[in-house]
């Protein structure tokens, strides 16, 4: 029995058409070891930031801990910043004050010629516990500047809890058949070079290429280099009326799609380099197989397929043997499951599935024991993808009244909008970039 096109295809068939060093002066790793209770955020100070564009450095940066869902900002009145200062001769900073104002860490940042000097205090101890200078890329509020910002978010981050923030990344995501780019708090949302009728745009690791595929007469699989703006065809992915949702395999080597004809779809394989034909890497018999998508050692694939006359998730070998069905769960005559994403620590795959009521929501299945965890609720909810620290998803939903993409905090529940580009739909979580990774294949709109 076949099934339609998964909703995320369906929907789009009818569209209108050279720095500093950063330098250690104590030492690297985990200095403060704080680790993430939903119930119980730990306080994180960020000092006012003198220098060029310090204002605009310390509003990242807030936003960037908030964001990340391991911190509470602890809200500062500069108006005074005397009293920041410690009260005995030499000392740095008034730690008893933001003891009691719930702070465990401390930011302090000064910009510099090009960089920004950044110091970690450790509240407890009562002492500076790391010090670097990092680079700022171009000019104050431009892209890459504010890329730059955000890595520094990251690695702050990463010397209190050991785990490296996801402000410096983008998501990909199609409105109106073009490919936009925006970045993980929801600024500088830009069109890409890209053309014509664009669908399911994916990364590659490094963060340096997206695949995609268009929409017409003849379908292609194409690739973007986001250094260039230039795409390029991979001229041995057939052409059909349909390749659908190419993803990258995690060397970077190959990519998976899907290629429709009129008994069905079925995966292949090309290789990057377009050196040899595509090879056929499922045997789907008739029935519509969609939608890969990699696990993190690139060993398996996850996919969706409707050999037992529905959509449901399966998952394989990556050379297409030892299939088997991940989503067994009946919820009754509306099973309906697909656009499965790997989580990047290969603990879950997350899906979307259809309910009673006919809408879409956002789940989560584990690879250990096959339970289940539903993450959305409200307004229909589909298509998402993970942020590289594996906590977080971007999907689209409906629960503000028009098709937008949102982020989910998995952990605490914590929901926040994105995009603002009324019709946002079929969103990829890059991998970490640093700023020379954002793009120069994008144009303001």
């Amino acid at each position: 029995m076949r099934f339609f096109l998964p909703l995320s295809v369906a929907l789009l068939l009818w569209l209108p058409g050279g720095g500093l060093v950063a330098q250690d002066t104590t030492h690297r790793g985990v200095t403060i070891g704080l680790t993430y209770d939903p119930a119980s955020r730990p306080g994180i100070a960020i000092l006012p930031i003198t220098g060029s564009a310090g204002d605009s450095i310390r509003a990242i940066i807030q936003r960037d801990f908030d964001y990340s869902d391991r911190f509470t900002i602890v809200p500062l009145d500069a108006s005074d910043p005397s009293t920041f200062r410690g009260k005995t001769p030499g000392a740095d900073l008034n730690y008893p004050l933001f003891a009691r104002l719930g702070a465990a860490a401390i930011v302090q940042a000064t910009v510099g010629d090009g960089s920004i000097h950044v110091a970690l205090h450790d509240v407890a101890k009562g002492s500076v516990i790391n010090v670097v200078d990092f680079p700022l890329a171009g000019r104050a509020n431009t892209r890459d500047w504010r890329m730059s910002v955000h890595g520094v978010s990251d690695e702050v981050e990463r010397w209190i809890t050991g785990l490296k923030g996801i402000a410096q990344t983008r998501i990909a995501f199609v409105a109106g058949q073009r490919i936009h780019l925006i970045d993980s708090d929801g600024t500088d949302d830009e069109v890409t070079s890209v053309t014509g009728s664009a669908m399911s745009p994916s990364w590659n690791a490094s963060g340096t290429q997206l695949a995609y595929t268009t929409f017409g007469t003849t379908s292609r699989v194409m690739v973007l280099d986001l250094r260039t703006g230039h795409s390029r065809v991979l001229h041995n992915a057939t052409p059909s009326h349909a390749n659908l949702t190419p993803v990258f395999s995690p060397d970077g080597s190959s990519i998976v799609y899907s290629h429709a004809d009129d008994e069905g779809s079925d995966l292949f394989l090309v290789t990057t380099d377009d050196a040899s034909p595509a090879r056929r890497i499922s045997v789907g018999r008739g029935t519509d197989n969609v939608q890969p998508s990699f696990s993190p050692d690139g060993r398996r694939l996850a996919f969706t397929s409707g050999r037992v006359g529905h959509p449901e998730v399966y998952i394989m070998d990556a050379d297409g043997t030892n299939a088997e069905l991940l989503t067994s769960f009946d919820f009754g005559d509306k099973n309906y499951r697909s656009d499965p994403d790997w989580s990047p620590d290969g603990r879950l795959v997350a899906f979307q599935s259809q309910f009673a009521d006919g809408r879409f929501q956002v789940m989560t299945i584990s690879l250990r024991d096959r339970s289940t965890k539903l993450l959305t609720s409200e307004g229909s909810n589909e298509q998402p993808s993970w942020a590289p620290d594996g906590r977080h998803l971007v999907f689209t939903s409906t629960r503000g009244g028009s098709r937008e993409l949102w982020v989910l905090d998995t952990e605490s529940g914590r929901l926040r909008q994105l995009s603002r580009a009324a019709g946002a739909q079929l969103p990829a979580w890059s991998s970490r970039l640093g700023s020379s990774a954002s793009t120069n294949a994008a144009s303001r709109q």
